[in-house]
């Protein structure tokens, strides 16, 4: 439109100068109008050099411009290349690389014609995605992992964290769970107290302590020491009565020994009165 008004004032100014002149100008002025508007090119061209090219299609690249004699040249794009639309560049656009150490992986692997798909690793959800391809994330992030004391309320998927909730109450759990668990009431299974429950632990139980047990214990320790003691009375009075007795043994063997050479005196006395 604006060419439109632009070549009708050029024309109303023509008619104030001599028709000839007005004339030439007129088609000078309407040459340079279709000029523009023949380089207006289709969506399926691009311009250079004042012509209109047609593009090279999608998974390819300009190789050489057309001219009057021949069309676009074009090549397919090489690997770790592609190009998803037509096209009047030169080179195709790199794939994308799923970095495992940015917590992502390939979901759908690049061709000439579209750009790699990323996706987050197992246990990582997706911060950031593409803004052509809201599937396509290009960062992540790991899950968040549950402290002891809280349980999972929510689990995290691909493209949200996890949502952790602390426990009530008389409950408790290690964060891994997706609930937290009540604590055991040991008086319900006739077990005693030992250590009560924690938001992170369990309360934890034991047998019941016997009363009769408490009694019975001092009792036997008593018997005990009494038949020890008694045990070693009787041992003392043996093994004194032991020695006395093995005293007058040696007092008799004395005597003995000193009378025997007063007999034998008496003996040779009668042999010597025989004899005479």
């Amino acid at each position: 439109m604006e060419l439109m008004n632009t070549a009708n004032m050029s024309y109303e100014k023509c008619w104030r100068r001599k028709p000839l002149n007005t004339v030439l100008t007129f088609l000078l002025i309407m040459m340079n109008v279709f000029s523009v508007l023949s380089h207006t090119c289709h969506h399926a061209e691009y311009l250079i050099n004042q012509r209109c090219c047609p593009k090279c299609p999608s998974g390819g690249r300009v190789k050489t411009d057309c001219t009057e004699f021949r069309s676009t040249s074009c090549l397919s794009c090489i690997d770790g290349r592609f190009m998803d639309e037509p096209t009047a560049r030169r080179e195709c656009f790199p794939c994308t690389n799923c970095d495992s150490g940015s917590g992502l992986r390939i979901k759908t692997s690049c061709t000439t014609l579209s750009n790699t798909v990323c996706e987050p690793l197992d246990g990582f959800y997706c911060t950031d995605s593409d803004k052509d391809n809201k599937h396509n994330c290009i960062a992540a992030q790991e899950h968040t992992s549950c402290e002891p004391g809280q349980y999972i309320s929510h689990k995290g998927t691909a493209f949200t964290d996890t949502v952790c909730t602390d426990c009530s109450s008389d409950t408790f759990s290690d964060g891994t769970s997706t609930s937290c668990q009540s604590h055991t009431k040991c008086e319900s299974l006739n077990l005693q107290l030992i250590k009560a429950g924690t938001a992170s632990t369990d309360a934890e139980c034991g047998e019941h302590s016997s009363n009769t047990a408490v009694i019975v214990d001092p009792v036997i320790v008593f018997v005990v020491l009494l038949i020890t003691g008694a045990s070693l009375l009787v041992f003392f009075y043996l093994r004194k009565k032991s020695s006395q007795n093995s005293g007058a043994g040696r007092n008799d063997a004395d005597v003995s020994t000193q009378e025997s050479p007063r007999e034998e005196e008496t003996k040779m006395l009668s042999l010597t009165i025989d004899k005479g």
